[in-house]
Parts: structure tokens; C-alpha cells; sequence
């Protein structure tokens, strides 16, 4: 049974998220958080009307830095709630980094898709590690196109081929093209229920063709404090973005030690105002 507790992991999840490279947690937000966080979600979508509400990055950055969004502290300090820190903290260790977020919200009746991807392919991160904390707005069912995985895709530790593929209804511009879709499932959530999944592990999503139903999930990076959040100009990732997702300003971005200590080196002062 679903019941809302205090946010630890069980020893069978954190097996499940070292097997499948993604787990669901036997965890619920509570309602009142999950109804503030509901509204927040509402108000920056009523805020950014420009702004696909499929391509919403960076919520939680109250200064503003990628994809012309102004984020806000509602989410920034939802980011650093206890509970789901304690989570990310069993699966990547105790020096934590928050280092990017995204509101993925499919509306109803022909939203964009996301093609099969790894998450990391363009990201400024050395060592490539970090976990994607996935929080259920609305519920994700099949029927309002849940993301969907391949278990045990994570672990070779290594980027497969993607190509290059912009396409309008799609909310990426680059996707994988030897997916054994057989093997996928589905990753179902109700509403305020989280999902934890790995950084290689391969996932993707349909459009949203439901005539009612939205699909919002609100997704959230962290990174071990061990790994190096790489600002250079020449790394593959800004070069990439560079030419891609030029909105998307790796070096320029900032980023927030949220738990533990700094054990690489990282610049926690870029992006934000000067005191």
C-alpha cells in the first residue's frame, strides 16, 4: 500500500534503482506541499505563455539563466525539501548539488513528445553522474503518455549514439535510434508520488493525445559533490548548446550545494547576485 512517511529508501528500492536504473519510491508527498507546489506550477505556466509549457527549464532559478524562464523560490526551496534530499542522498552519497530542473507539462489533446534519450549525452558534468528526481503533478498513466524506460538500460555506464532529429513535436532535438522497445515499461505515478532514475539510463515519452487529461511531471538534477559541474567553453556540452539549445547557457549557470560539502572544486558563485 501507498502511504506517506518520512523519505527513505528501503534496501528493495535502492536494489531496484542499482538493477533498473530507475525506482519508484513508496512515498508521497504530503497534501500540503503537493498543493503548493500544484499552484506553483500553474502560475509559471500562466507567467511564460511564450514558453511551451513542455520546455519549461529551470524553475527553480530565481535569477533567470535558460530558455528566457524566470524561476522562483517556491521551487528552489521545494528543491531542497528534507524528505527527498534524504532520498537522492542514499543513492548518490551525502555531498549533494542542485544543479538543474524541468517542468515537463504535456497539456491534453496533442502535447509534444520526448524521443528516447539518455539524459546526460550533453551535459557539462565530470565525472557523468546524477540522479533525476521525478515529481508527479498530476498523475502518470499510459493514457496521458507516462515516461516510459528500459530497466537495466544504465548499466554499461556509457553514452550510446544519438543523433541529431529537431522536429516541432518534439521536446528534445536529439534522440537514440536502436531502442528495443519491447523491453520498455511503463513509469506510472499518482500525484505527489516520486520516481528516482539514473543518468544513463534510457527513457522517453509519447505525445499526450488524451482529450482531458494533462500529464505534468516536475523533474530535478542532482549531482554528487565529487563530480565537477564543468564551466569551460570548450567542453562538449556548451559547444553543443551552443549550436542546439542556444537559451541553454551551461557556463553562465548556477548552481546550489544543498547538502554536505564540495569535494571538486565547484563554483557555487556564478549566476547569482553578489552580496
Amino acid at each position: 500500500m501507498l502511504i506517506e512517511r518520512w523519505g527513505m529508501l528501503s534496501d528493495n528500492e535502492i536494489h531496484a534503482y542499482k538493477k533498473d536504473g530507475l525506482v519508484v519510491a513508496d512515498y508521497r508527498l504530503p497534501d500540503s506541499i503537493l498543493e503548493r507546489l500544484t499552484t506553483a506550477v500553474d502560475q509559471l505556466i500562466a507567467d511564460h505563455p511564450d514558453i511551451r509549457p513542455e520546455l519549461l527549464s529551470g524553475p527553480h532559478n530565481p535569477y533567470g539563466q535558460s530558455a528566457s524562464l524566470l524561476g522562483n523560490v517556491d521551487f528552489l526551496d521545494f528543491c531542497q525539501t528534507p524528505d527527498i534530499l534524504d532520498m537522492v542522498e542514499q543513492l548518490i552519497g551525502p555531498d549533494i548539488i542542485l544543479w538543474g530542473s524541468m517542468l515537463f507539462a504535456k497539456p491534453p489533446g496533442g502535447s509534444m513528445g520526448v524521443p528516447w534519450h539518455q539524459d546526460g549525452k550533453y551535459w557539462p558534468i565530470n565525472p557523468l553522474e546524477t540522479v533525476t528526481v521525478r515529481v508527479a503533478i498530476d498523475g502518470s498513466t499510459p493514457e496521458n503518455s507516462c515516461m516510459q524506460y528500459i530497466p537495466g538500460s544504465h548499466k554499461t555506464r556509457r553514452m550510446e549514439r544519438h543523433v541529431v532529429d529537431k522536429r516541432d513535436d518534439m521536446a528534445l532535438g536529439q534522440s537514440m535510434q536502436d531502442v528495443d522497445l519491447s523491453a520498455a515499461h511503463d513509469c506510472i505515478l499518482k500525484p505527489g508520488q516520486i520516481s528516482f532514475h539514473d543518468v544513463y539510463t534510457v527513457h522517453g515519452s509519447s505525445h499526450n493525445t488524451h482529450a482531458t487529461k494533462r500529464r505534468a511531471d516536475y523533474a530535478i538534477r542532482y549531482m554528487p559533490a565529487t563530480s565537477l559541474y564543468d564551466r569551460s567553453e570548450d567542453n562538449p556540452a556548451t559547444i553543443y548548446a551552443r549550436t542546439h539549445s542556444p537559451s541553454m547557457n551551461y557556463p553562465a549557470r548556477p548552481i546550489w550545494l544543498v547538502r554536505g560539502q564540495d569535494r571538486a572544486g565547484n563554483d557555487f558563485t556564478v549566476g547569482k547576485p553578489s552580496q
